[in-house]
């Protein structure tokens, strides 16, 4: 099945503690149903020190967010929305947003 949500998407979350916040899709994890999204999820990890160039501390990252807690925005809205495909004449298969209809990949 072709992807809804791929890398460099702007995306909104729909569930969860970051409910609302807005982000671009840093890294699609397919086999994991999951995505990671700039600015969403964050978490803190512990760290040990690794030699000279790498200090240990506290450092904050982007965990992992399940794909039906986010959702698409509407390039020509603003707004999230569902994702549709279709067939474009030259053959090529396409994202559509389901609000507007409009073309997802440009």
């Amino acid at each position: 099945m072709a992807a809804k949500i791929r890398k460099g998407d702007t995306v909104q979350v729909l569930a969860g503690k970051d409910k609302g916040r807005r982000g671009e899709v840093l890294q699609v994890l397919p086999t994991e149903n999951r995505a990671v999204v700039q600015g969403v999820n964050v978490v803190k990890r512990h760290s040990k020190p690794r030699g000279m160039n790498q200090p240990g501390g506290i450092q904050e990252k982007e965990a992992s967010i399940d794909l039906s807690n986010l959702a698409l925005l509407d390039p020509k809205s603003g707004k999230p929305t569902r994702v549709g495909f279709r067939i474009q004449d030259d053959g090529k298969k396409v994202r559509v947003a389901k609000a507007s209809g409009e073309v997802l990949d440009a």
